[in-house]
């Protein structure tokens, strides 16, 4: 069993011959930390690792202890898992080992969504029972570790087993102690448009945090920091990831003592937090999600990839291959009608495009973005046949029709707002702060839950839809519901994801056969949580192919291609006006759920047989782009970020799509190699080019190639200083890969 107890030394030993997690009851009955990280041999004792005779900060100095759930008040200083404020007004625990529980399988996490498994064999848990006495708080700590992934889930529950009431202020989900602090933590942070971009701070005396307190996990930040050794590479290196399954506020940290360890946690973020324990109440916290790799980034984003994608995502459309879809939004914005919908969808069609999906303003009279959110009743005056005349117009030609929707917000200049005011978050007698002329439905309130889950039934049944994309394009502002009382109002924001997690459940379960893809303003809520409902989230609003090339590969540190909704757009593009090639923007957007964002109509005759072009090439090499192995190669973030390449390698390692892009040229440049990754040495790989050009870059690699040779010498980018045929700004090339069987 990958759960080993030492009943002698009180040792409980997580291992799957990946990675190790090691913990100890301490002589003060203290669940002690001894290491997470590389995999330790089973059936030894690692006691050594820990302090010896501990008793309590209070009867040592003040030196480093590695905790599993530290505490406050007892004499660590440094950032605490937890604080809970008691009836005389204390903060002092003493979380002590009660007894712990070892089973095969992985448990559910209630409301919230939670890695998962389909078998018990996948995966072993082991659940530690922590209690203080004097308060009655008694903790469970939840550790999955899975079979054949460097992962280990990490979960609590907090229960009240006293008499009196119980005030958590702070409650993380997992909190890691590291032996020093030499460390770089890397994290996704940047705003609307340019999400997820990489950020690199190394460790110094102090704390360094990324959090949000929106409401969301937001644009500015993401839910998962990684720490790695400064010699670190996508290839080679140590490298811990801690990411949270959650989708609402949240604090992820690192901090390094004065004598130089480090401690890093992660869960809800404390700052607006309050949730008081009635006895016998209990509170589960989101799930972490902590990894390791001995390899570098690469092998760290590997293993991300496979439990997300396959035990975070769940449902039909888990394993499925995603459809290429057009949405209308860019195209169209809020005036278009039935007939023009199914022109754009006519052209769609016939260039390959399967997937037509309505995005803003077919309902209530939204003729722009100042009414009508909350009136999910279908706009007769530009669909005077309703949603299901208009999709089966669309599925007629052979095509499927998916929809638009925002269900969390609600228009000032709406029927809900006029019946329902109450239902909106705001503070009684101040002003509300629109933002995006919408304000936000209070999803704590059940009522609200249970209205918008009817009315979105209604809608959903109404028609063939096959498709929703789910928006969210706003943050809080005024963060109080008239439905919980003064001192509860702490609860909100968690109760409020709550909501949105129950109103998920309930549609997905409804509708089965839906493909949901989350969007909060593009990338604002692209997190976990979100991927166990929705397995798709659109990326980004930002479609311009350079902008692309930070945020997908920022994206891609901790989340799968197929979690990544990527289109192609008209230029100038609506974000920044840039004007890049057709083939750039779709070799960039190939990498993830591909797909346009533009009007078809306006697409001239040769732009049309490019996009048919391009559809087919997609679709034929889907499996691979959707669900193969994601390799980086050079960053964008390296350097003068000219220069950006990547590779999709299938599981079998027989095909391969390679993308290189080059953002500005640069005058009497030198050749170029670009090395490869992911292959099998021993295989021989047939190389073409994509679309083939006949220049001197297809000539020098066109043929076949050895996996050793491609990966050790790799593929000519430029012939030379003089090869002035391949010059070009804002260009891409794509390479097929496909093995032979040499002679």
């Amino acid at each position: 069993m990958p759960i080993e107890w030492d009943a002698q030394d009180r040792q409980l030993h997580l291992w799957n011959g990946q990675v190790s997690h090691v913990m100890r009851v301490l002589d003060n009955g203290w669940l002690g930390h001894l290491h997470f990280g590389a995999p330790l041999a089973p059936g030894r004792s690692y006691a050594h690792l820990g302090p010896p005779r501990f008793g309590g900060f209070q009867n040592r100095p003040a030196d480093p202890v590695a905790l599993e759930y530290p505490v406050t008040g007892s004499g660590d200083y440094r950032v605490p898992a937890i604080v809970v404020e008691q009836p005389d007004g204390s903060t002092l625990l003493d979380l002590a080992y009660v007894g712990h529980a070892i089973s095969a399988g992985k448990p559910g996490l209630g409301a919230l969504p939670a890695t998962y498994v389909e078998d018990p064999g996948e995966a072993d848990t082991v659940e530690i029972r922590l209690a203080d006495g004097p308060s009655g708080l008694s903790v469970t700590l939840a550790y999955t570790v899975f079979r054949d992934l460097p992962v280990v889930a990490r979960s609590a529950r907090l229960r009240n087993d006293g008499d009196g009431s119980l005030r958590v202020g702070t409650a993380m989900s997992a909190s890691l102690d590291l032996a020093d602090a030499d460390w770089v933590m890397v994290q996704l942070s940047g705003a609307w448009a340019r999400e997820r971009h990489v950020v690199e701070r190394p460790l110094a005396p102090g704390r360094v945090s990324v959090s949000s307190q929106r409401g969301a996990s937001s644009a500015q930040q993401n839910p998962f920091i990684v720490l790695r050794r400064r010699a670190t590479t996508e290839e080679a290196g140590e490298a811990y990831g801690l990411g949270l399954v959650y989708s609402g506020d949240f604090l992820a940290e690192a901090e390094v003592d004065p004598f130089g360890t480090a401690r890093a946690r992660i869960g809800i973020d404390p700052t607006h937090f309050a949730w008081t324990l009635e006895p016998g109440e209990e509170l589960v916290l989101p799930e972490a999600v902590a990894a390791w790799s001995g390899e570098g980034l690469g092998a760290l984003s590997d293993a991300y990839h496979r439990l997300y994608r396959e035990r975070l995502a769940r449902g039909a459309w888990r394993d499925a291959l995603r459809p290429v879809l057009v949405n209308n939004w860019e195209g169209t914005y809020f005036d278009f009608t039935a007939d023009r919908i199914v022109a754009m969808a006519e052209v769609a069609a016939e260039l390959g495009i399967e997937l037509f999906v309505l995005d803003d303003g077919w309902f209530g009279e939204r003729d722009s973005d100042t009414t009508s959110l909350g009136d999910w009743y279908v706009d007769r005056r530009k669909l005077p046949g309703g949603l299901e005349n208009v999709a089966r117009r669309v599925e007629a030609l052979g095509m499927r029709f998916g929809l638009w929707i925002e269900p969390e917000m609600v228009s000032p200049r709406s029927r809900l707002f006029e019946a329902h005011p109450d239902w909106a978050l705001g503070v009684p007698g101040r002003p509300r702060t629109e933002q995006r002329q919408q304000l936000v439905l209070d999803m704590s309130r059940p009522e609200v839950v249970d209205h918008l889950a009817a009315v979105l039934t209604g809608i959903l049944g109404s028609a063939p839809i096959s498709y929703v994309k789910w928006d969210m394009n706003r943050y809080m502002t005024e963060a109080y519901s008239t439905a919980l009382p003064p001192d509860r109002q702490g609860e909100l924001r968690h109760r409020y994801i709550l909501g949105v997690y129950e109103l998920y459940a309930r549609l997905t379960a409804a509708f089965p056969h839906i493909l949901f893809e989350s969007c909060a303003s593009g990338g604002g809520r692209f997190d976990p949580g979100m991927l166990a409902f929705a397995p798709q989230a659109w990326t980004s609003d930002d479609t311009d192919a350079v902008e692309r090339l930070r945020i997908q590969w920022g994206t891609s540190l901790a989340y799968p291609l197929s979690s990544m909704g990527a289109h192609v757009s008209a230029v100038p593009n609506h974000q920044v006006g840039r004007v890049t090639p057709l083939h750039t923007r779709a070799a960039v957007a190939f990498f993830g759920v591909f797909g346009y964002e533009l009007d078809t109509l306006a697409l001239t005759a040769d732009e049309r047989r490019e996009v048919a072009a391009q559809v087919a090439f997609y679709t034929r090499h889907r499996d691979v782009l959707q669900r193969g192995r994601f390799v980086r190669l050079r960053s964008p973030f390296a350097g003068d970020g000219t220069e950006t390449a990547w590779m999709a390698v299938s599981d079998d390692r027989r095909r391969a799509v390679v993308g290189a892009y080059r953002v500005l040229d640069r005058p009497y440049d030198g050749p170029s190699r670009l090395r490869l990754r992911g292959l099998d040495p021993a295989s021989a790989y047939r190389v073409s080019c994509w679309p083939e050009t006949g220049d001197a870059v297809d000539r020098a690699n066109a043929g076949v190639r050895g996996g050793d040779d491609l990966m050790a010498a790799g593929l000519a980018l430029r012939a030379g200083p003089f090869d002035t045929a391949t010059r070009a700004d804002y260009a891409a090339r794509l390479f097929v890969l496909e093995t032979v069987e040499e002679a």
